[in-house]
């Protein structure tokens, strides 16, 4: 799986060809330049006729347009491909994610899911950015640059070549000592912070309530210097490297003149060729110094990658319904007709059942009350019947096996409204266009006249009025109208409410249940109601009492 993660995150052929090969042409030139450079002043000074020195100016204006040009060319390039990557990439989660979502996560923390699908996924960018663009330019570059060397001097060429080798040991040792650590933490670390910063937004009211909110707040302040700590020690490998190789650039300096000292006495080199040796090494320099921050940028590619792998699974886990592959010549629903015949189901990694063999028949118009004890499995139904979860027995809708069906045309026809409705941090009007974006304003207006939610939306400003991160600016009530309108306006003929009145004061739930199961009824809907909140007999059909498995 990781290696597949990799694989997505590598730009086109066409597009990682073009890369390297403006890379290693940006970097070329900056090596040319200054080697152009120093032969130009050095045989200058020598005062020759200007006609000996016209291709050397010449080369040093094209040299330093062409490092100008090769490099924005090489970061156009680069940048499109790699970010064309992540969007396939975050395309390729995203569809791993779905059809294992939201049963087959119940084991992953959102903020292992929120920095995967965000920082971790950013982070890949880095695969041929930091990694492959550097390691092949630096690599070449410096090749090509000791084979120049050594068409002068091959005991300079030597010297360079051997210097190059010792300074890249020694930074690679040193980044790992220093770096490699850091950077196999750093994400696992963010994923824990992302996740206690979530998990103490979302119940700080219960928090401050029972006097948690400082413990909490420490935690987060705990996680965030470790975090702090090994971001420093990231940043000290790479300044460390840095100035290992500015020292580096100097002693090649050095040594590579002491080398061609002899040669320039001996009359076997001229001045400008003299300088022309002295001076190479510290671009070369440059051009491999990315190296060892290639390494650490792999580290934490492969750090991310893994990560990613770890938190979309490879294989459906065991419990989740599997995608129908039928054709569009496969039997279609006739009507909207629930049957249940000895079915049950378990989640995910359980040894046992969570649901009791259950039988069941649901028609149009019909309207029926689930009940049971806490554990008995009534959440475990309201699952199976939107096919989160997969189930034994037989479960038929409209007349055909619903596993002949995709998830998602099942869920076209039932429609689950949860005991905490997830409401975007975005107007009324996209949360419910969310369920039919070809709806207009008349027919939202209507929807929401529906569910006793017209004159509050009226009050607030109408249809472009927020509803706050995860509905904060409306009450447990409206979040529940708000959520019954959205599946009214989808218009499925079956709705499954589970525990509407979870969040709503006990002494408005009775109220607020009724009105919800008024506004839902119609001759050609089917309503099951998963509650522990009294409902009165006029406005059920029937009665479901489960029992623990």
């Amino acid at each position: 799986m990781m290696r597949e993660v990799l694989r997505e995150a590598q730009p086109a052929p066409r597009e990682t060809a073009a890369a390297l090969a403006l890379g290693v042409l940006a970097a070329g030139s900056a090596v040319a330049l200054l080697a152009t450079s120093a032969w130009l002043i050095a045989r200058a000074a020598e005062q020759p006729p200007i006609l000996f020195l016209g291709f050397a100016i010449v080369g040093v204006r094209a040299f330093a347009l062409g490092r100008a040009v090769f490099r924005y060319l090489e970061r156009l390039v680069g940048h499109d491909g790699a970010f064309r990557a992540l969007a396939r990439l975050r395309v390729a989660v995203f569809r791993r994610l779905l059809p294992v979502a939201p049963d087959g996560l119940r084991a992953t923390r959102r903020g292992d899911v929120l920095t995967t699908l965000v920082r971790d996924v950013d982070t890949l960018q880095d695969l041929p950015l930091r990694v492959s663009q550097p390691l092949v330019s630096g690599l070449v570059v410096a090749g090509l640059a000791v084979v120049g060397v050594a068409w002068l001097s091959p005991a300079a060429a030597a010297v360079l070549g051997g210097g190059l080798l010792l300074a890249l040991a020694a930074a690679t040792a040193l980044v790992t000592a220093v770096g490699r650590g850091a950077e196999r933490r750093i994400a696992p670390l963010r994923a824990d912070l992302a996740d206690a910063v979530l998990d103490y937004l979302g119940r700080l009211d219960v928090l401050r309530a029972y006097g948690a909110d400082a413990a909490a707040r420490a935690a987060i302040d705990a996680l965030d210097a470790r975090l702090r700590r090994e971001q420093t020690r990231q940043s000290l490998a790479a300044g460390s490297v840095a100035a290992l190789f500015t020292l580096a650039g100097g002693s090649l300096l050095v040594a590579s003149a002491l080398t061609a000292a002899p040669e320039l006495a001996a009359g076997g080199l001229t001045g400008p060729q003299f300088v022309l040796l002295a001076l190479v090494p510290l671009a070369v320099v440059d051009a491999v110094a990315v190296l060892p921050l290639a390494l650490a940028a792999w580290w934490r590619v492969r750090a991310s990658a893994r990560r990613i792998a770890a938190v979309v699974p490879e294989d459906r886990p065991e419990g989740i319904p599997a995608p129908s592959s039928a054709t569009a010549e496969a039997p279609q629903p006739r009507g909207s007709d629930v049957v249940l015949r000895g079915v049950t189901a378990r989640w995910p990694g359980a040894g046992a059942a969570a649901l009791a063999p259950l039988d069941l028949e649901l028609r149009a118009g019909d309207r029926l009350l689930v009940e049971g004890e806490s554990g008995a499995g009534k959440t475990t139904l309201a699952h199976v019947l939107v096919r989160f979860l997969d189930h034994e027995g037989s479960f038929t809708l409209g007349g055909v096996d619903v596993r002949a069906l995709h998830p998602d045309a099942v869920r076209e026809r039932i429609v689950l409204c949860e005991q905490q409705p997830h409401l975007f941090d975005e107007s009324i009007r996209q949360n419910l266009l969310f369920a039919r974006d070809t709806a207009d304003d008349a027919a939202l207006l209507a929807v929401l006249e529906r569910v006793g939610l017209a004159a509050w939306v009226a009050e607030r400003g109408g249809l472009d009025a927020p509803v706050g991160e995860r509905g904060a600016l409306v009450s447990g009530g409206q979040a529940q109208r708000l959520a019954l309108a959205r599946a009214l306006l989808s218009e499925a003929p079956v709705l499954v409410l589970d525990e509407p009145t979870a969040n709503v004061d006990a002494d408005r739930a009775s109220s607020l249940l009724d009105e919800l199961l008024d506004a839902a009824t119609a001759p050609d809907r089917a309503v099951i109601v998963i509650s522990h909140t009294p409902v009165a007999e006029r406005l059920l059909t029937g009665r479901l009492r489960l029992a623990a498995p």
